[in-house]
């Protein structure tokens, strides 16, 4: 990916200034432009994300159907409505995330719901599947993508399905998703305080409404770090392949787990120091001219190189130790981009922080020690979502 300058990002600001909703200017951008996707504008829309570990699904949910359009309705599309909306599981590996459904929000014009759906991307073939046996098929020729699935699996839609992927820039439509979230949903944006204290860490909500500048770091099977300016000024500045796809990876490996969840459940219940090398195992305490405390880990599975210690180890250490290094990897590359950029607010966003209380606390007691304060780390409730919202939004016939 470029670390050049991306456009068409729009913020809360931009859009109030100009006298539009979030949706209007969606819709007022796709009636300007001419474009050979305009078989998106029936429904149902649907927006994916399609990530090297997780696929995200985004399908609006119209409330504002006029009678002519019921009457016109088929019936396929009923049911197909009908088993999006009524199931939060679909077959062994779908799950729609009902608390993060939007209700009554503005896009392209329309008012309606938004729900948001994941699967396995290696499940991709049982989706493919189940689009046909539903019949979505028939009734949706285009389907708006993005991330590096959207590329890899284009022939397969094609030729499984007959449905066309509009592919969609992945940075773009992540800004976009985004911004339009967290300008439609007012408790988007937190911030963990007291986050090493849990009898009084707690979520607090925190006003993005003059956002710029940030660092956004997405944190998905591997990590992107952007450097954002302005709504049309924004660079890739950094990144690592250290992210969620290893710390799954390499739990598979050490504790034979074979979920993301079984994972963070495990390291939930384990205990890092068995596992790694601290401070004060070197010092019998602190180093205290360069500020560092006994506790900090001074050598990821550090003591993993004695035999006596391999053998009393557990699943659950081994699980939390591999959350830890991960996420500390993460934590120090942000903060020395935050140095480097001049940035004081850092926004982690991906599906890696999905039920991930451990390393959203790691990452925001980081941020906060190690710049003595003066970097604040937040957080948004949807996650990994941003990309499928962005895409769908992003209706200009430059991309399809």
């Amino acid at each position: 990916m470029s670390p050049q300058s991306h456009k068409n990002n729009l913020t809360a600001k931009d859009m109030q200034s100009n006298g539009y909703s979030a949706g209007n200017t969606m819709a007022k951008e796709a009636k300007n432009h001419s474009s050979p996707c305009e078989s998106v504008d029936s429904m149902p829309w649907f927006g994916m994300d399609i990530g090297g570990t997780l696929c995200k699904l985004v399908y609006f949910e119209p409330k504002d159907i006029t009678r002519d359009e019921a009457d016109a309705e088929v019936e396929t599309l009923k049911n197909i409505r009908r088993y999006l909306t009524k199931n939060s599981a679909y077959g062994k590996t779908g799950h729609r995330d009902t608390h993060l459904q939007m209700n009554n929000v503005s896009i392209r014009g329309r008012r309606g719901t938004l729900h948001f759906i994941r699967f396995p991307t290696s499940e991709m073939g049982n989706f493919l599947a189940l689009a046909k046996s539903k019949g979505m098929a028939n009734l949706v020729t285009t389907v708006c993508a993005t991330g590096g699935g959207a590329f890899k699996f284009e022939d397969n839609f094609k030729k499984e399905v007959n449905m066309n992927l509009a592919k969609f820039d992945e940075l773009d439509s992540l800004i976009r998703g985004m911004l339009y979230i967290e300008t439609t949903n007012p408790r988007e944006c937190y911030y963990w305080s007291n986050p090493t204290d849990d009898s009084k860490c707690q979520k607090v909500p925190y006003d993005f409404s003059e956002p710029y500048p940030f660092l956004l770091v997405n944190i998905g099977s591997g990590v992107s770090i952007l450097a954002v300016y302005g709504s049309e000024n924004y660079k890739r500045i950094s990144g690592t392949s250290l992210g969620g796809g290893t710390f799954l990876g390499l739990c598979c490996l050490l504790t034979g787990c074979n979920t993301f969840e079984e994972a963070i459940e495990l390291a939930t219940g384990g205990d890092n120091t068995t596992v790694d090398k601290l401070v004060k195992d070197i010092y019998g305490g602190g180093y205290g001219r360069f500020g560092l405390p006994g506790d900090l880990v001074a050598s990821s599975f550090g003591q993993m190189n004695s035999k006596d210690r391999r053998n009393t180890v557990t699943k659950e250490d081994l699980a939390r130790a591999t959350l830890v290094t991960i996420t500390n990897n993460i934590g120090s590359i942000a903060r020395m981009c935050a140095g480097n950029e001049k940035i004081e607010r850092v926004v982690f966003v991906g599906n890696f922080l999905r039920v991930n209380p451990i390393a959203m606390k790691l990452l925001a007691y980081a941020m906060d020690y190690w710049s003595k304060g003066t970097l604040k780390a937040l957080f948004l409730e949807h996650e990994g979502y941003f990309g499928a919202v962005g895409c769908l939004l992003q209706f200009n016939g430059e991309s399809c």
